[in-house]
């Protein structure tokens, strides 16, 4: 069950070792900057793929009406736009991680160090995943082509628009989800493949809607569980 695997995860979390690292300055403009860097890169990694179909159908729609220079541009600029959003959410968690960091929330390997915190992003998670602004979003990001033909805008200016909208409804998808890591563990690379893959899971199965939702009670199940082992 997704929820007992989720229970057994955070324990794992709990009774894991942490390796002492020497304090460092959250705030200090040079980590601010490798940090907004090191999101940036993720954020790309961990969206790029379930945004893949909607740039695909773009790019054919685009090739129709436009010669194949042209086209190139055009889907080029709107991948820029998606990217933005993305990269300006980067920039407000980092400015989240220094502040969870500076009230020693947060560890040196940038994993949740209060149980409060863990089931507080776990319990909203697992609310969000249930709201209808997650499902009106999701139904955007699962619907490239509805999205394409019935938002069309012409010229380049019209393509980074595009590309700026669908990185909003994809954001308003996924961000409660990317915020896990500060729980999961910022640095842990199988934790970021696991939420990259449950990303692309709601976009492109035909249960996608299911999943976001299955996922959302075992989250939530999963914080509850936690909030009791805080009390």
């Amino acid at each position: 069950m997704a929820w007992s695997w989720l229970v057994n995860m955070a324990q794992d979390m709990e009774s894991a070792p942490m390796m002492p690292m020497p304090a460092i300055d959250p705030w200090a403009s040079g980590n601010i900057i490798s940090m907004v860097i090191m999101w940036v890169v993720m954020m790309v990694g961990m969206m790029l793929p379930s945004a893949t179909p909607m740039i695909l159908i773009y790019a054919r729609v685009v090739r129709q009406k436009n010669e194949r220079g042209a086209a190139r541009m055009l889907t080029a600029s709107f991948t820029f736009g998606y990217l933005v959003i993305w990269a300006l959410f980067s920039v407000l968690a980092t400015f989240l991680q220094a502040a969870l960091q500076d009230l020693d929330l947060i560890s040196s390997m940038l994993e949740s160090t209060s149980r409060f915190l863990g089931s507080a992003l776990f319990i909203a998670a697992g609310i969000y995943q249930l709201t209808p602004l997650k499902h009106s979003c999701l139904k955007s990001c699962r619907s490239p082509i509805d999205f394409v033909l019935q938002g069309w805008r012409k010229g380049r200016i019209g393509s980074l628009i595009m590309g700026l909208e669908h990185g909003v409804f994809c954001a308003g998808c996924c961000w409660i989800l990317m915020l896990l890591l500060f729980v999961l563990g910022v640095m842990n690379l199988f934790w970021v493949a696991a939420l990259t893959i449950l990303v692309l899971a709601e976009k492109a199965l035909p249960a996608g809607e299911w999943t976001a939702r299955i996922t959302g009670i075992a989250m939530l199940g999963a914080g509850i569980w936690l909030l009791a082992k805080a009390g």
